[in-house]
Parts: structure tokens; sequence; C-alpha cells
């Protein structure tokens, strides 16, 4: 074998011990995020125009359901 087979070799073993000795952690997905039946925070946001925007604005007699959508072009 070429000493650079070899040392593919060597590095795939390593990290693939590696990979196999993380701890796998359970996330309790319950306590993340709003909850049913939760109050909504108060809240002052403007929009892309500029026009200001508070819950009191966009919640009708019926309520309203809001959706916030952060862009991830960096």
């Amino acid at each position: 074998m070429k000493p650079t087979s070899v040392l593919c070799a060597v590095a795939l073993a390593i990290l693939s011990v590696g990979a196999l000795a993380q701890e796998v952690r359970k996330i309790d997905v319950g306590k993340l995020g709003p909850q049913v039946g939760a109050t909504v925070p108060d809240f002052d946001l403007r929009d892309q125009h500029g026009k200001p925007w508070t819950l009191r604005s966009v919640m009708g007699p019926k309520g309203a359901m809001l959706v916030f959508f952060r862009s991830a072009d960096w």
C-alpha cells in the first residue's frame, strides 16, 4: 500500500471511532418555544416600511395567528 493510502485509512478509522464515541442526548421539545394556552407577551415591532406594530394593533376580536420569519441570508 502507498503511504498516502495508509494515512487516509488511519484518519478514517480515527474519525469513525470518534463519531461512535459521542454521547447522544435527548432534548425535551415540550419545553421549547411557546406552549399551547400561554399568553403572548406584548411587543412593539416595525415592518419593512417602518410602520410600528404592537400586539394590540394586530389582534382582532377573534384573535390572530402571528408568524415571525427571520431570513437567514447572511
